[in-house]
């Protein structure tokens, strides 16, 4: 390894100051003590997850307006009949740069690592982008770039009233029959994270809806893992596979039984 001192005699940049080379032992021992730490973040992150699920709720009386590939459509309609609707504001419009061949970088860069949504609609989910591009440029940016999440054009205050105006943000909301209510909202470095089917479960109100969750009494529930399909493969009310709940049970009775040697 190239020491500091040594790029330095040779005319080159200077080094990365790297951490020590050490045996594997004393590697997986340096593991472990930060596996502690990281453990303890994920149970935080549950913890703020299941908080999250209890924050009170905003009712949304405003009827609001896009313009979607078949026209007109209401925020109502954005759910796509699902109970949960996150809500992405992209940056694609005149006066941003890369108009009008690309939507800002930053929103492109999240637009790139959405998973597929079919995960998410499995959950009762739908996610959309909005902008205030027309749908002909919406369309032709989707082309180019792959991207399949619904995209529709803000043609009111909808960005105004929920904060997304002059930057970007996800609102997430909840549909009880035709009525919609706000229930979070995250921006700025909060946006870095998106992208992951958990991630956007997990700032949702109903959560991952999972046994192991901590949420309120009643939200709906199913086993964790059995849920889970290849994207092309999920069928509405369709009971779990039995074969893959064979396969996720002794996979999940295997790591709890790591799990308890590991405390042991």
């Amino acid at each position: 390894m190239t020491t500091s001192a040594e790029s330095e005699r040779n005319g080159e940049q200077p080094g990365m100051h790297t951490p020590a080379v050490v045996s594997p032992q004393a590697w997986e021992t340096a593991r472990e003590q930060l596996l502690v730490k990281e453990k303890a973040h994920t149970r935080a992150s549950d913890a703020l997850a299941a908080e999250r699920r209890r924050m009170p709720w905003m009712a949304v009386e405003t009827t609001y307006t896009f313009e979607g590939p078949a026209g007109k459509t209401s925020l109502l309609d954005l759910f796509e009949g699902r109970h949960q609707l996150i809500v992405y504001r992209a940056f694609f419009e005149p006066g941003v740069f890369g108009w009008p061949d690309q939507a800002c970088r930053g929103c492109s860069m999240v637009a790139d690592q959405v998973a597929h949504v079919a995960h998410l609609n499995a959950r009762d989910t739908t996610l959309a982008f909005v902008s205030r591009a027309p749908q002909a440029d919406i369309a032709r940016l989707k082309a180019r770039m792959g991207w399949e999440m619904p995209w529709y054009t803000v043609t009111d205050s909808f960005d105004a009233d929920f904060g997304v105006a002059e930057w970007h943000g996800t609102n997430v909301f909840y549909r009880d029959g035709n009525r919609v209510f706000r229930t979070y909202f995250i921006n700025n470095r909060g946006d870095e994270q998106m992208g992951n089917t958990w991630n956007y479960l997990d700032i949702t109100p109903l959560g991952r809806q999972e046994v192991w969750e901590d949420s309120p009494e009643g939200y709906p529930q199913t086993p964790t893992y059995k849920w889970w399909n290849w994207h092309d493969s999920y069928v509405a009310d369709a009971a779990p596979d039995k074969k893959w709940v064979e396969v996720s049970e002794a996979g999940e009775a295997a790591f709890r039984a790591e799990q308890a040697s590991r405390k042991g």
